[in-house]
């Protein structure tokens, strides 16, 4: 990836599509602060308070606290009715705030990761792939939970529908003029270039 001049505005969200090997992930990485560019920069506003969600985020998770225990730690000062209402937005009702975090599955961490994520939203959030291990009940819970987000998203996924629900620009990588963001959602992408983007499913 080389030669990428961008700049994202406040309260657009944008979609991020390209082939294998165009450097998505790479350019989260670097957004989100956890990888250094080889030359140039990466400037982050001062204001911005920022969420990243990459597959190895539920590495942070603790094996040994319950779910809500989970949200407790993070969030001291919140009130159990108002950490159970988010956990409940992402399908942890009743019982199943008190599951051990150990014995969650795949789906159910990135759920459990994301609702963490959401409780206070951050102003800008980079998401790479959040709807990996998702059922289809789940990614309508997080199309839910984002659709009145006020701020800006920069975000990679080969979900058809959620990058049309989500997205209201598209970022596309890996052409010979370098990066090109077309206005407007995935659909309106599909529609104009009429094609669809790498990898997509869903």
């Amino acid at each position: 990836m080389n030669n990428v001049d961008l700049a994202v505005e406040e309260r657009t969200i944008h979609a991020l599509i390209g082939p294998n090997g165009a450097g998505k992930s790479t350019l989260l990485k670097l957004i989100a602060g956890r990888s250094e560019p080889d030359a140039g920069e990466v400037r982050v506003g001062p204001s911005v308070k920022m969420g990243y969600f990459a597959q190895h985020s539920m590495e942070v998770l603790d094996a040994g606290a319950t779910v809500i225990g989970q949200l407790e730690g993070q969030f001291p000062r919140a009130s159990q009715g108002s950490l159970r209402s988010v956990l409940g937005a992402f399908g942890f009702r009743g019982d199943d705030a008190d599951k051990y975090v150990r014995v969650l599955s795949g789906g159910e961490k990135v759920r459990l990761v994301l609702a963490s994520m959401l409780y206070e939203p951050p102003n800008f959030l980079v998401l790479d792939e959040p709807t990996n291990h998702l059922d289809l009940d789940t990614k309508d819970m997080l199309v839910k939970a984002l659709a009145g987000y006020t701020g800006t998203m920069l975000f990679v996924s080969h979900d058809r529908r959620f990058l049309s629900e989500v997205s209201n620009r598209v970022l596309e990588l890996g052409g010979d003029d370098g990066p090109r963001v077309y206005d407007g959602g995935y659909a309106e992408y599909v529609q104009s270039t009429q094609c669809e983007a790498p990898g997509m499913r869903g």
